[in-house]
């Protein structure tokens, strides 16, 4: 049985779409020396939404929830933003012009209370870059 996250799915998506488009909403482009702060950005936003919607109702009351928040931007090669293929070299294995990035996480913890859950912002195409984000929460009571 998966656990029940803190806030619904659709509230999970909707608070890491609106980091990712407030940080990257004016960008044109993927640009290697802002990434840090892109990165930064989306987390504090995604952070700073689930600390405020899950606050105990007093202020004397301790959090219900730790979370973990991580955020990677890749870059599309050129020809992937230029929409170009090569089929010989993708008949060989060969990739070129294709990007590939696995990510995965692992933990140890309460399978009842704790969990995960990824996301891969939708609007970066444009922008040649792919941002993927992973909200782990675990409980703190």
């Amino acid at each position: 049985m998966a656990p029940t996250p803190p806030l619904s799915e659709t509230r999970l998506r909707q608070i890491a779409t609106d980091a990712c488009e407030s940080t990257l909403g004016s960008q044109s482009e993927y640009v290697h020396s802002s990434t840090p702060s892109w990165n930064s950005s989306i987390i504090n936003k995604i952070l700073e939404a689930l600390i405020s919607e899950t606050a105990p109702a007093r202020k004397d009351q301790p959090p219900a929830w730790k979370f973990c928040v991580n955020s990677t931007i890749i870059q599309h090669p050129e020809a992937v933003r230029a929409g170009e293929e090569d089929d010989e070299d993708e008949k060989e294995g060969k990739g070129r012009g294709k990007r590939g990035m696995h990510a995965a996480s692992g933990a140890y913890w309460n399978n009842e209370k704790d969990g995960m859950w990824n996301f891969k912002f939708q609007g970066e195409e444009q922008l040649g870059m792919d941002v993927v984000v992973t909200i782990m929460w675990i409980s703190a009571i």
